[in-house]
Protein backbone atom coordinates (compact mmCIF):
# COMPACT_ATOMS: atom_id res chain seq x y z
CA UNK A 1 0.00 0.00 0.00
CA UNK A 2 1.25 3.32 -1.23
CA UNK A 3 2.84 5.54 2.30
CA UNK A 4 -0.66 8.28 2.77
CA UNK A 5 2.25 10.94 3.42
CA UNK A 6 2.81 10.58 -0.33
CA UNK A 7 -0.87 10.64 -1.70
CA UNK A 8 -1.93 14.11 -3.05
CA UNK A 9 -4.91 15.11 -1.64
CA UNK A 10 -4.54 17.69 -5.23
CA UNK A 11 -5.31 14.26 -7.38
CA UNK A 12 -7.62 13.19 -4.64
CA UNK A 13 -10.29 15.78 -4.77
CA UNK A 14 -10.47 15.65 -8.38
CA UNK A 15 -10.73 11.77 -8.69
CA UNK A 16 -13.54 11.91 -6.27
CA UNK A 17 -15.08 15.52 -8.46
CA UNK A 18 -14.47 12.84 -11.37
CA UNK A 19 -16.44 9.68 -10.15
CA UNK A 20 -19.03 11.28 -8.36
CA UNK A 21 -17.90 10.76 -4.93
CA UNK A 22 -18.25 14.27 -3.65
CA UNK A 23 -18.86 17.37 -5.45
CA UNK A 24 -18.23 21.35 -4.53
CA UNK A 25 -22.34 21.90 -2.66
CA UNK A 26 -23.79 24.59 -5.47
CA UNK A 27 -21.48 24.27 -7.87
CA UNK A 28 -22.79 25.95 -10.53
CA UNK A 29 -23.24 29.14 -8.66
CA UNK A 30 -19.53 29.32 -7.94
CA UNK A 31 -19.81 26.90 -4.72
CA UNK A 32 -20.20 27.70 -1.10
CA UNK A 33 -17.46 27.71 0.97
CA UNK A 34 -17.68 24.63 3.63
CA UNK A 35 -20.30 22.89 1.89
CA UNK A 36 -20.10 19.36 -0.36
CA UNK A 37 -22.45 17.79 -2.09
CA UNK A 38 -22.20 13.95 -1.88
CA UNK A 39 -22.41 12.05 -4.79
CA UNK A 40 -23.92 8.64 -6.73
CA UNK A 41 -20.52 6.34 -5.28
CA UNK A 42 -20.16 9.45 -1.72
CA UNK A 43 -23.59 8.26 -0.89
CA UNK A 44 -23.07 4.61 -0.86
CA UNK A 45 -19.81 4.83 0.71
CA UNK A 46 -21.00 7.18 3.25
CA UNK A 47 -24.30 4.81 4.20
CA UNK A 48 -21.52 1.93 4.15
CA UNK A 49 -19.41 3.17 7.26
CA UNK A 50 -23.01 4.30 8.55
CA UNK A 51 -24.64 1.33 8.24
CA UNK A 52 -21.26 -0.49 9.56
CA UNK A 53 -21.76 1.47 12.94
CA UNK A 54 -25.33 1.35 13.33
CA UNK A 55 -25.25 -2.75 12.89
CA UNK A 56 -21.92 -2.93 15.11
CA UNK A 57 -23.21 -0.14 18.01
CA UNK A 58 -27.12 -0.67 17.78
CA UNK A 59 -28.22 -3.91 16.19
CA UNK A 60 -25.49 -6.26 17.46
CA UNK A 61 -23.39 -4.27 20.09
CA UNK A 62 -20.54 -5.60 21.61
CA UNK A 63 -20.19 -7.60 24.37
CA UNK A 64 -18.95 -5.80 27.58
CA UNK A 65 -15.82 -6.29 30.04
CA UNK A 66 -18.45 -8.50 32.09
CA UNK A 67 -19.18 -10.95 29.41
CA UNK A 68 -22.74 -9.71 28.82
CA UNK A 69 -23.93 -8.08 25.78
CA UNK A 70 -24.49 -4.16 26.28
CA UNK A 71 -27.65 -2.43 25.82
CA UNK A 72 -27.43 0.25 23.34
CA UNK A 73 -30.53 2.12 21.26
CA UNK A 74 -31.02 4.29 18.17
CA UNK A 75 -32.77 7.81 18.52
CA UNK A 76 -33.46 10.31 15.63
CA UNK A 77 -33.90 13.71 17.46
CA UNK A 78 -34.68 16.95 15.81
CA UNK A 79 -32.14 19.25 14.23
CA UNK A 80 -33.96 22.08 15.31
CA UNK A 81 -34.34 21.80 19.44
CA UNK A 82 -36.14 24.19 21.98
CA UNK A 83 -33.10 27.03 22.36
CA UNK A 84 -33.05 26.69 26.09
CA UNK A 85 -31.17 23.61 25.07
CA UNK A 86 -28.19 25.63 24.01
CA UNK A 87 -28.87 27.74 27.42
CA UNK A 88 -28.59 24.15 29.35
CA UNK A 89 -25.57 23.57 27.06
CA UNK A 90 -23.48 26.13 26.93
CA UNK A 91 -22.83 26.16 23.89
CA UNK A 92 -24.79 29.98 23.70
CA UNK A 93 -22.18 31.58 26.13
CA UNK A 94 -19.23 29.33 25.11
CA UNK A 95 -18.92 27.71 21.92
CA UNK A 96 -16.69 30.16 20.48
CA UNK A 97 -13.65 30.29 18.83
CA UNK A 98 -11.43 33.41 18.58
CA UNK A 99 -10.83 34.88 15.44
CA UNK A 100 -8.69 37.73 13.95
CA UNK A 101 -9.23 39.17 10.72
CA UNK A 102 -7.33 40.92 7.70
CA UNK A 103 -7.36 44.14 7.10
CA UNK A 104 -6.51 43.87 3.84
CA UNK A 105 -8.07 40.68 2.52
CA UNK A 106 -10.89 40.71 4.25
CA UNK A 107 -10.07 36.76 5.29
CA UNK A 108 -10.71 35.85 8.42
CA UNK A 109 -8.83 33.11 10.22
CA UNK A 110 -9.03 30.91 13.59
CA UNK A 111 -6.49 32.73 16.43
CA UNK A 112 -5.64 29.71 18.03
CA UNK A 113 -4.33 28.76 14.58
CA UNK A 114 -1.82 31.14 15.06
CA UNK A 115 1.48 31.02 16.38
CA UNK A 116 4.24 33.61 17.60
CA UNK A 117 7.39 32.65 16.56
CA UNK A 118 10.22 34.21 17.57
CA UNK A 119 13.82 34.15 15.75
CA UNK A 120 16.91 35.12 17.72
CA UNK A 121 20.50 35.71 16.00
CA UNK A 122 22.85 35.72 18.33
CA UNK A 123 25.76 36.24 16.57
CA UNK A 124 27.86 39.50 14.97
CA UNK A 125 27.09 41.33 11.96
CA UNK A 126 28.95 43.59 10.38
CA UNK A 127 25.68 44.87 8.57
CA UNK A 128 23.77 45.21 11.72
CA UNK A 129 22.43 48.45 12.70
CA UNK A 130 23.25 47.25 16.75
CA UNK A 131 26.34 49.34 18.23
CA UNK A 132 27.32 46.13 19.86
CA UNK A 133 27.56 44.03 16.23
CA UNK A 134 24.92 41.72 17.45
CA UNK A 135 21.90 40.72 15.09
CA UNK A 136 18.83 41.64 17.26
CA UNK A 137 15.67 39.52 18.03
CA UNK A 138 13.22 38.88 15.38
CA UNK A 139 9.58 37.84 15.77
CA UNK A 140 6.67 36.99 13.91
CA UNK A 141 3.02 36.04 14.37
CA UNK A 142 1.96 33.97 11.56
CA UNK A 143 -1.62 32.12 11.26
CA UNK A 144 -0.22 28.42 10.54
CA UNK A 145 -2.17 24.79 10.90
CA UNK A 146 1.04 23.32 12.94
CA UNK A 147 4.48 24.57 14.74
CA UNK A 148 6.40 23.73 12.06
CA UNK A 149 4.43 25.41 9.02
CA UNK A 150 4.47 28.42 11.27
CA UNK A 151 8.35 28.07 11.50
CA UNK A 152 9.01 27.56 7.69
CA UNK A 153 6.27 30.69 7.46
CA UNK A 154 8.31 33.33 9.59
CA UNK A 155 11.41 32.08 7.60
CA UNK A 156 10.66 32.92 4.56
CA UNK A 157 10.02 36.79 5.81
CA UNK A 158 13.03 37.01 7.66
CA UNK A 159 16.02 38.73 6.48
CA UNK A 160 18.17 36.45 3.74
CA UNK A 161 21.51 37.43 5.69
CA UNK A 162 19.64 34.89 8.62
CA UNK A 163 19.67 32.19 6.27
CA UNK A 164 22.44 30.53 8.12
CA UNK A 165 20.58 30.44 11.12
CA UNK A 166 17.27 30.29 11.13
CA UNK A 167 17.07 27.07 13.04
CA UNK A 168 17.26 28.89 15.68
CA UNK A 169 13.96 29.75 15.25
CA UNK A 170 11.22 28.60 18.06
CA UNK A 171 6.97 28.89 18.46
CA UNK A 172 4.50 28.98 21.37
CA UNK A 173 0.98 28.83 21.21
CA UNK A 174 -1.45 31.93 22.08
CA UNK A 175 -1.67 34.31 20.18
CA UNK A 176 -3.30 37.08 22.94
CA UNK A 177 -2.97 40.38 24.01
CA UNK A 178 -0.91 38.70 26.98
CA UNK A 179 1.38 36.59 24.66
CA UNK A 180 1.65 38.79 21.58
CA UNK A 181 4.03 41.90 22.22
CA UNK A 182 2.83 45.04 20.18
CA UNK A 183 5.83 45.88 17.60
CA UNK A 184 5.54 42.07 16.83
CA UNK A 185 4.64 42.01 12.74
CA UNK A 186 1.36 39.44 12.91
CA UNK A 187 1.52 38.45 9.29
CA UNK A 188 -1.36 37.30 7.37
CA UNK A 189 -1.13 34.05 5.09
CA UNK A 190 -3.22 36.24 2.41
CA UNK A 191 -0.78 39.35 2.16
CA UNK A 192 2.57 38.00 3.87
CA UNK A 193 2.36 41.62 5.46
CA UNK A 194 1.55 42.08 9.12
CA UNK A 195 -2.38 43.13 8.36
CA UNK A 196 -4.28 40.90 10.85
CA UNK A 197 -6.28 42.78 13.72
CA UNK A 198 -6.41 41.55 17.34
CA UNK A 199 -8.60 38.52 18.60
CA UNK A 200 -12.26 38.74 19.22
CA UNK A 201 -14.68 35.83 19.83
CA UNK A 202 -16.78 34.31 17.29
CA UNK A 203 -19.81 31.98 17.63
CA UNK A 204 -19.46 28.52 16.10
CA UNK A 205 -23.87 27.85 15.66
CA UNK A 206 -25.89 28.75 12.61
CA UNK A 207 -29.09 30.99 13.81
CA UNK A 208 -32.69 30.37 12.32
CA UNK A 209 -35.90 31.63 13.24
CA UNK A 210 -38.89 29.35 13.82
CA UNK A 211 -42.10 30.79 12.52
CA UNK A 212 -43.14 33.68 10.86
CA UNK A 213 -41.84 36.99 13.29
CA UNK A 214 -37.86 37.12 12.77
CA UNK A 215 -37.54 38.41 16.18
CA UNK A 216 -35.19 37.27 19.82
CA UNK A 217 -38.12 35.49 20.83
CA UNK A 218 -38.22 33.33 17.75
CA UNK A 219 -34.79 32.52 17.81
CA UNK A 220 -33.40 28.44 17.73
CA UNK A 221 -30.21 26.97 16.47
CA UNK A 222 -29.26 24.46 14.06
CA UNK A 223 -27.53 22.07 16.34
CA UNK A 224 -23.82 21.87 16.11
CA UNK A 225 -23.82 18.19 18.23
CA UNK A 226 -26.11 15.84 18.31
CA UNK A 227 -25.35 14.58 21.58
CA UNK A 228 -27.99 16.95 22.83
CA UNK A 229 -30.98 15.31 21.30
CA UNK A 230 -29.48 12.21 23.29
CA UNK A 231 -29.37 13.77 26.35
CA UNK A 232 -32.94 15.53 26.09
CA UNK A 233 -34.14 11.92 25.37
CA UNK A 234 -32.91 10.16 27.80
CA UNK A 235 -35.60 9.76 30.38
CA UNK A 236 -38.07 9.64 27.55
CA UNK A 237 -36.23 6.17 26.77
CA UNK A 238 -36.00 5.18 30.32
CA UNK A 239 -39.64 5.85 30.56
CA UNK A 240 -40.37 3.49 27.10
CA UNK A 241 -37.91 1.08 26.70
CA UNK A 242 -37.12 -1.51 28.41
CA UNK A 243 -33.19 -0.15 29.16
CA UNK A 244 -31.73 0.21 32.93
CA UNK A 245 -27.79 2.05 33.80
CA UNK A 246 -25.43 1.29 31.81
CA UNK A 247 -26.72 1.34 28.87
CA UNK A 248 -26.12 3.48 25.43
CA UNK A 249 -28.39 5.91 23.11
CA UNK A 250 -26.48 5.99 19.49
CA UNK A 251 -27.60 8.71 16.69
CA UNK A 252 -26.54 9.14 13.68
CA UNK A 253 -27.19 13.06 11.96
CA UNK A 254 -26.16 16.18 10.61
CA UNK A 255 -24.79 18.99 12.24
CA UNK A 256 -23.57 22.30 11.83
CA UNK A 257 -20.86 24.95 12.81
CA UNK A 258 -20.18 27.99 11.44
CA UNK A 259 -16.16 27.05 10.82
CA UNK A 260 -14.45 30.46 10.57
CA UNK A 261 -11.88 28.38 8.59
CA UNK A 262 -13.11 25.39 6.47
CA UNK A 263 -10.23 23.45 5.02
CA UNK A 264 -8.66 20.21 3.56
CA UNK A 265 -11.75 19.06 1.80
CA UNK A 266 -14.53 17.47 3.88
CA UNK A 267 -12.05 17.15 6.70
CA UNK A 268 -13.38 20.55 8.26
CA UNK A 269 -17.19 21.96 7.15
CA UNK A 270 -19.54 23.83 7.89
CA UNK A 271 -22.46 21.01 7.38
CA UNK A 272 -21.06 17.36 8.20
CA UNK A 273 -22.92 14.36 9.78
CA UNK A 274 -22.02 13.03 13.17
CA UNK A 275 -22.06 9.31 14.74
CA UNK A 276 -22.46 9.51 18.12
CA UNK A 277 -22.90 7.13 21.60
CA UNK A 278 -23.95 8.42 25.13
CA UNK A 279 -23.38 5.67 27.19
CA UNK A 280 -25.21 5.82 30.53
CA UNK A 281 -23.18 4.04 33.65
CA UNK A 282 -22.91 4.59 37.13
CA UNK A 283 -20.56 7.15 38.45
CA UNK A 284 -18.43 4.57 40.27
CA UNK A 285 -17.78 2.58 37.04
CA UNK A 286 -16.90 5.48 34.81
CA UNK A 287 -13.33 4.96 34.54
CA UNK A 288 -13.90 1.35 33.37
CA UNK A 289 -16.47 2.23 30.74
CA UNK A 290 -14.41 4.65 29.13
CA UNK A 291 -11.42 2.56 28.95
CA UNK A 292 -13.69 -0.08 27.46
CA UNK A 293 -15.18 2.31 24.77
CA UNK A 294 -12.05 3.74 24.12
CA UNK A 295 -10.14 0.39 22.82
CA UNK A 296 -13.48 -0.96 21.13
CA UNK A 297 -13.51 2.61 18.97
CA UNK A 298 -9.81 1.67 17.98
CA UNK A 299 -10.89 -1.62 17.44
CA UNK A 300 -14.05 -1.07 14.88
CA UNK A 301 -11.88 1.78 12.90
CA UNK A 302 -9.77 -0.98 12.33
CA UNK A 303 -12.15 -3.24 11.45
CA UNK A 304 -12.88 -1.17 8.48
CA UNK A 305 -9.24 -2.09 6.76
CA UNK A 306 -7.55 1.07 7.69
CA UNK A 307 -4.19 0.54 8.33
CA UNK A 308 -3.19 0.40 11.93
CA UNK A 309 0.54 2.32 11.54
CA UNK A 310 -2.09 5.42 10.39
CA UNK A 311 -4.17 5.55 13.46
CA UNK A 312 -3.28 6.09 17.22
CA UNK A 313 -4.52 7.36 20.20
CA UNK A 314 -3.64 11.28 21.55
CA UNK A 315 -4.91 12.16 25.00
CA UNK A 316 -5.98 15.61 25.77
CA UNK A 317 -3.95 17.28 27.51
CA UNK A 318 -5.48 19.23 30.64
CA UNK A 319 -5.56 22.50 29.23
CA UNK A 320 -7.66 21.16 26.40
CA UNK A 321 -10.47 19.32 27.98
CA UNK A 322 -13.46 20.39 27.80
CA UNK A 323 -14.48 22.07 31.20
CA UNK A 324 -17.13 18.99 32.29
CA UNK A 325 -14.75 16.42 31.08
CA UNK A 326 -11.88 14.56 33.13
CA UNK A 327 -10.57 12.41 30.70
CA UNK A 328 -10.99 12.63 27.18
CA UNK A 329 -8.48 10.56 24.03
CA UNK A 330 -8.75 11.14 20.46
CA UNK A 331 -8.56 8.36 18.00
CA UNK A 332 -6.33 10.12 14.92
CA UNK A 333 -5.46 9.42 11.70
CA UNK A 334 -2.73 10.03 9.70
CA UNK A 335 -4.55 12.33 6.55
CA UNK A 336 -1.98 13.32 3.76
CA UNK A 337 -2.42 17.05 4.91
CA UNK A 338 -1.30 16.34 8.38
CA UNK A 339 1.54 13.35 7.55
CA UNK A 340 3.60 12.42 9.48
CA UNK A 341 1.45 14.04 11.82
CA UNK A 342 -2.34 13.12 12.40
CA UNK A 343 -5.76 14.22 12.40
CA UNK A 344 -9.02 13.86 14.79
CA UNK A 345 -11.14 11.38 13.19
CA UNK A 346 -13.08 10.49 16.83
CA UNK A 347 -13.36 12.07 20.35
CA UNK A 348 -14.07 9.14 23.17
CA UNK A 349 -15.14 11.70 26.16
CA UNK A 350 -15.89 10.99 30.16
CA UNK A 351 -18.59 13.97 30.62
CA UNK A 352 -19.27 12.88 33.90
CA UNK A 353 -22.61 14.04 34.46
CA UNK A 354 -22.30 17.74 33.28
CA UNK A 355 -25.39 17.65 31.06
CA UNK A 356 -28.16 15.84 32.49
CA UNK A 357 -26.99 18.01 35.98
CA UNK A 358 -27.37 20.96 33.47
CA UNK A 359 -30.49 20.04 31.85
CA UNK A 360 -32.16 18.94 35.22
CA UNK A 361 -31.07 22.35 36.79
CA UNK A 362 -32.54 24.33 33.38
CA UNK A 363 -35.78 22.06 32.62
CA UNK A 364 -36.55 21.35 36.79
CA UNK A 365 -37.17 17.85 35.04
CA UNK A 366 -35.49 15.14 37.63
CA UNK A 367 -32.74 12.87 35.46
CA UNK A 368 -32.02 11.05 38.18
CA UNK A 369 -31.55 6.75 37.75
CA UNK A 370 -33.36 5.09 40.83
CA UNK A 371 -31.60 1.64 41.06
CA UNK A 372 -34.28 -0.72 42.30
CA UNK A 373 -31.51 -3.68 42.88
CA UNK A 374 -29.43 -1.12 45.18
CA UNK A 375 -32.45 1.20 46.55
CA UNK A 376 -30.41 3.58 45.25
CA UNK A 377 -30.71 7.20 42.70
CA UNK A 378 -28.27 8.60 41.24
CA UNK A 379 -27.49 10.98 37.83
CA UNK A 380 -25.38 8.51 35.54
CA UNK A 381 -22.45 9.62 34.41
CA UNK A 382 -21.61 9.36 30.67
CA UNK A 383 -19.04 7.89 28.20
CA UNK A 384 -19.32 9.54 24.53
CA UNK A 385 -17.73 7.68 21.87
CA UNK A 386 -18.18 10.32 18.98
CA UNK A 387 -17.00 10.47 15.34
CA UNK A 388 -17.69 12.64 12.30
CA UNK A 389 -18.87 10.05 9.74
CA UNK A 390 -18.05 12.48 6.80
CA UNK A 391 -14.60 12.49 8.46
CA UNK A 392 -15.21 8.85 8.35
CA UNK A 393 -15.59 8.82 4.58
CA UNK A 394 -13.12 10.77 3.83
CA UNK A 395 -10.47 8.42 5.84
CA UNK A 396 -11.83 5.74 3.96
CA UNK A 397 -10.96 7.58 0.51
CA UNK A 398 -7.50 8.34 1.51
CA UNK A 399 -7.38 5.33 2.59
CA UNK A 400 -7.99 3.51 -0.37
CA UNK A 401 -6.80 6.03 -3.24
CA UNK A 402 -4.05 4.57 -4.88
CA UNK A 403 -1.69 5.51 -7.85
CA UNK A 404 -0.95 2.98 -10.16
CA UNK A 405 1.34 4.43 -12.83
CA UNK A 406 2.77 0.88 -13.60
CA UNK A 407 -0.90 -0.61 -14.18
CA UNK A 408 -1.78 -0.43 -18.32
CA UNK A 409 -5.18 2.05 -18.44
CA UNK A 410 -5.83 2.57 -15.01
CA UNK A 411 -4.08 5.86 -13.29
CA UNK A 412 -5.48 5.32 -10.00
CA UNK A 413 -7.48 2.11 -7.51
CA UNK A 414 -9.44 2.79 -4.82
CA UNK A 415 -9.02 0.10 -3.16
CA UNK A 416 -11.76 -0.42 -0.67
CA UNK A 417 -12.54 -3.26 1.81
CA UNK A 418 -15.14 -5.41 -0.66
CA UNK A 419 -18.19 -4.87 1.99
CA UNK A 420 -17.86 -1.06 1.72
CA UNK A 421 -17.67 -0.97 -2.04
CA UNK A 422 -20.02 1.24 -3.09
CA UNK A 423 -19.80 -1.03 -6.68
CA UNK A 424 -19.32 -4.92 -5.92
CA UNK A 425 -19.63 -5.94 -9.32
CA UNK A 426 -19.03 -4.62 -12.92
CA UNK A 427 -20.60 -6.77 -15.57
CA UNK A 428 -19.76 -6.41 -19.40
CA UNK A 429 -19.80 -7.73 -22.80
CA UNK A 430 -16.66 -7.49 -24.33
CA UNK A 431 -18.29 -6.44 -27.70
CA UNK A 432 -21.93 -5.09 -28.58
CA UNK A 433 -22.27 -8.47 -30.90
CA UNK A 434 -22.29 -12.69 -31.48
CA UNK A 435 -24.59 -12.92 -28.33
CA UNK A 436 -22.52 -11.13 -25.55
CA UNK A 437 -24.74 -8.22 -24.32
CA UNK A 438 -27.52 -10.36 -24.18
CA UNK A 439 -25.79 -12.96 -21.87
CA UNK A 440 -24.57 -10.04 -19.94
CA UNK A 441 -27.50 -8.25 -19.08
CA UNK A 442 -28.92 -11.53 -18.30
CA UNK A 443 -25.60 -12.46 -15.95
CA UNK A 444 -26.07 -8.44 -14.36
CA UNK A 445 -30.19 -8.75 -13.81
CA UNK A 446 -29.55 -11.83 -11.47
CA UNK A 447 -26.72 -10.65 -9.80
CA UNK A 448 -28.07 -7.18 -8.97
CA UNK A 449 -30.78 -8.75 -6.50
CA UNK A 450 -27.91 -9.30 -4.39
CA UNK A 451 -25.20 -7.11 -5.02
CA UNK A 452 -24.82 -3.69 -6.16
CA UNK A 453 -24.28 -3.95 -9.65
CA UNK A 454 -23.31 -1.78 -12.88
CA UNK A 455 -23.76 -2.92 -16.45
CA UNK A 456 -21.61 -1.28 -19.19
CA UNK A 457 -21.23 -1.62 -22.93
CA UNK A 458 -19.55 1.96 -23.54
CA UNK A 459 -15.39 2.46 -24.99
CA UNK A 460 -12.78 -0.18 -24.81
CA UNK A 461 -12.71 -3.11 -22.27
CA UNK A 462 -10.00 -1.81 -20.78
CA UNK A 463 -11.17 1.93 -20.45
CA UNK A 464 -14.34 -0.26 -18.26
CA UNK A 465 -12.07 -1.64 -16.24
CA UNK A 466 -10.18 1.89 -15.36
CA UNK A 467 -13.73 3.24 -14.42
CA UNK A 468 -14.29 0.39 -12.20
CA UNK A 469 -10.80 0.74 -10.43
CA UNK A 470 -11.87 4.49 -9.75
CA UNK A 471 -14.84 3.49 -8.65
CA UNK A 472 -13.55 0.87 -6.30
CA UNK A 473 -15.28 -1.83 -7.59
CA UNK A 474 -13.78 -5.48 -6.65
CA UNK A 475 -14.52 -7.65 -9.51
CA UNK A 476 -15.47 -7.21 -13.12
CA UNK A 477 -17.68 -10.33 -14.74
CA UNK A 478 -17.06 -10.29 -18.72
CA UNK A 479 -18.75 -12.32 -21.31
CA UNK A 480 -16.65 -12.52 -24.37
CA UNK A 481 -15.60 -15.14 -26.85
CA UNK A 482 -14.82 -17.79 -24.67
CA UNK A 483 -18.36 -17.92 -23.04
CA UNK A 484 -19.91 -18.62 -26.82
CA UNK A 485 -17.13 -21.48 -26.64
CA UNK A 486 -17.47 -23.75 -23.39
CA UNK A 487 -19.74 -21.01 -21.02
CA UNK A 488 -16.67 -19.41 -19.05
CA UNK A 489 -16.69 -15.57 -18.12
CA UNK A 490 -13.78 -14.03 -17.45
CA UNK A 491 -13.68 -12.32 -13.66
CA UNK A 492 -10.92 -9.46 -13.17
CA UNK A 493 -9.49 -8.60 -9.70
CA UNK A 494 -9.73 -4.97 -8.86
CA UNK A 495 -6.33 -5.14 -6.62
CA UNK A 496 -4.44 -7.45 -8.56
CA UNK A 497 -5.88 -6.76 -12.07
CA UNK A 498 -5.54 -10.56 -12.29
CA UNK A 499 -7.93 -12.58 -14.73
CA UNK A 500 -9.35 -15.96 -13.39
CA UNK A 501 -12.04 -18.07 -15.77
CA UNK A 502 -15.22 -19.12 -13.99
CA UNK A 503 -18.40 -20.78 -15.71
CA UNK A 504 -21.12 -18.60 -15.75
CA UNK A 505 -23.17 -20.98 -14.01
CA UNK A 506 -20.49 -20.37 -11.28
CA UNK A 507 -20.34 -16.67 -10.92
CA UNK A 508 -22.62 -16.77 -7.96
CA UNK A 509 -21.27 -18.67 -5.83
CA UNK A 510 -17.75 -17.49 -6.57
CA UNK A 511 -19.06 -13.80 -5.92
CA UNK A 512 -20.50 -15.24 -2.67
CA UNK A 513 -17.34 -16.80 -1.55
CA UNK A 514 -15.83 -13.13 -2.11
CA UNK A 515 -18.01 -10.19 -1.39
CA UNK A 516 -20.18 -12.49 1.58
Amino acid sequence: MVDVAEKSMEELVSLCKRRGFVYPASEIYGGINGFWDYGPLGVALKNAVRDDWWRNMVECPPVGPDGDVLQVVGLDSSIIQNPKTWEASGHVGGFNDPMVDCTESKKRYRADHAWVVGFHGGEEDADSNSSSGVVPEHFYAVVADSKETAIEAAKSEMPKKFAKRVADATAVTAFDQTNLAPDWPRLSPATQTATLTEPRMFNLMFETYVGAIRDEDAKAYLRPETAQGIFLNYKNILDTMRVKVPFGIAQVGKAFRNEVTPRNFIFRSREFEQMEMEWFCHPDDALKWYDFWKHERMRWWKSLGIDEGNLIFRDHDEDELAHYSSACVDVEYRYPFTAPGYGELEGIAHRGCYDLSKHTEHSKQKLEFFDQTNNEKFVPHVIEPASGLTRGVLVLLCEAFTPTPERKGSKYVMNFPARLAPIKVGVFPLVNKDGMPEKANALYMKLREKYVCQYDVKQSIGKRYARMDEAGTPYCVTVDGETNENGNVTIRHRDTAEQEQVHIDRVEEFLGEKLG
